[in-house]
Order: structure tokens, then C-alpha cells, then sequence
């Protein structure tokens, strides 16, 4: 099986108007875009279709600590299985709430999903998901299998200290539904994220536990950059092309 690449929009950061361009220029045809209005559903499906291009997730909001999130996240799962999108992103946070509140509001948004065949995929963020461990107690407090972890190769070591990819991606395999691709110096709380490929992250070893495991997607290159620096519009397609073009040295695209 292949690998299904794709590319998060943000990472051409105020750029996005040509990124369509480029990514069709660089031959890369799966995306990662924000959850579109119902109203805009088709036009965005029609500008996709127009570049080569297909969505294979969509990032959404999901409040949790709100009690309406169960109801307030039906639209985005509505959107998705109009699109026939499979996987939605969401950043989610506990904060002081009973985590057995906030599991079973995980696991209800579960249930609705489950029909639709979606897989919502909690990130690696604090503080239900920012490393192995912490992610594997989530998935087993909520135990719904269309809820699942999008892992972030460059996260985990923003968040901790003494870890890798690899190793952390082994701990939460089974609940991996989505990947975000993100390369790192490794510093703790360092906000250096690189085009792929000139970090620390052995994306060889993150692909191995992925195939072995039978997942081959989607996973999304997600650019963050390096703070401070300040990027052109070519400074910012080079970085997405450098990193393509690593997944390909490496065999994985």
C-alpha cells in the first residue's frame, strides 16, 4: 500500500491563496483543511476538485469543557459526510473538569461519528493526549473506537523531555487515526519546527511503526516554522517542497 501524504494549509501561513498552485506544481494532491461552512461545502469541494486536489481531513473546533459540545460538533460531522471526509482534527483540552465528564463527551461524539464511518482525531496537545502515556489513558477512559489519537511526530517533543517519535508512537499505535507530520530541534516548549527532514525526527522509524501497524493514513505535513524568522512566499513553498521531497529520499511518498 502507499502512504496517503497530504498537506496542512497552515503551513503556507498567510500564503494559502497560492498554495493550491503549488501543491499541484509539486504533485502532492491530499490536503488538511478547516471545517468549511454548510453554505460553502460546495464551493470548496469545486475548488478542489478544479486543483487535483482532495481533503483527506478536516480540522474542527471542540470545546469541551462546554456542555453543548456534543451538539455544537454535529455540523462538522455533517460537513465531513458530505464530503465524504473520513478523518477530523480537533485540538481538545480537560482543563479542571472531571475527565469522566469529558470522556463521555469524547464517547458521545463517538457514537455519532460511528455511523458516518468518521474517525475524530484528538492532537497531540495538552492535556489529554501531549505524549504516549497521557494518550493511552485518554483512549481508555473514552474506549470508543471512532474516537482516535492524530499523532505529532514534532509535539511530543515540545511537550516532553527525554522521548522520540518512535517511541512514543509505539505506546498509542492502536488508537492512531490520523498523523501529523512535524520536524523539531527537540527543545522543550522550542517553537523550531523546519521543512522535514532537518530536525531530529527519524521519520523512517515513525514510518515503520505506522506501516507495521497497517495504517498508511492520512498523514499531514503541518510546517509550523521557526520563531522569529521571516518567510517570503517562496521561502514558504520551499520549505513545503524540501519536505516532500525528504519523504520521498526516505521512500515514504
Amino acid at each position: 500500500m502507499e502512504n496517503i501524504i497530504a498537506c496542512n494549509l497552515g503551513s503556507y501561513r498567510q500564503f494559502r491563496a497560492g498554495a493550491y498552485q503549488h501543491l499541484a506544481q509539486i504533485g502532492l494532491t491530499n490536503v488538511e483543511i478547516g471545517v468549511p461552512a454548510p453554505a460553502d461545502i460546495d464551493t470548496v469541494s469545486a475548488e478542489l476538485e478544479a486543483n487535483g486536489l482532495t481533503a483527506t481531513s478536516l480540522a474542527a473546533p471542540c470545546k469541551l469543557q462546554d456542555e453543548s459540545v456534543v451538539s455544537d460538533f454535529q455540523t462538522a460531522l455533517e460537513v465531513a459526510d458530505k464530503m465524504g471526509v473520513k478523518v477530523i482534527f480537533v485540538s481538545v483540552h480537560a482543563g479542571d473538569h472531571d475527565r469522566n465528564v469529558i470522556y463521555e463527551r469524547l464517547r458521545q461524539i463517538g457514537e455519532n461519528a460511528a455511523p458516518l464511518g468518521i474517525k475524530v482525531c484528538l492532537e497531540t496537545h495538552l492535556d489529554l493526549a501531549h505524549n504516549g502515556d497521557i494518550a493511552l489513558e485518554t483512549m481508555r477512559g473514552v474506549n470508543h473506537p471512532n474516537i482516535c489519537i492524530n499523532f505529532d511526530t514534532g509535539n511530543v517533543y515540545y511537550y516532553n523531555h527525554n522521548i522520540t517519535a518512535a517511541g512514543e508512537l509505539k505506546k498509542i499505535i492502536n488508537h492512531v487515526g490520523s498523523v501529523h507530520l512535524k520536524d523539531t530541534n527537540g527543545g522543550y516548549r522550542t517553537w523550531h519546527f523546519p521543512a522535514l527532514g532537518e530536525g531530529v525526527v527519524d521519520f523512517n522509524a515513525v514510518f515503520q511503526v505506522l506501516n507495521d501497524a497497517g495504517f498508511y493514513g492520512p498523514s499531514a505535513m503541518e510546517l509550523e516554522g521557526i520563531e522569529g524568522e521571516q518567510l517570503d512566499e517562496a521561502g514558504v513553498q520551499a520549505r513545503v517542497s524540501k519536505s516532500v521531497e525528504h519523504l520521498k529520499s526516505i521512500g515514504v511518498i
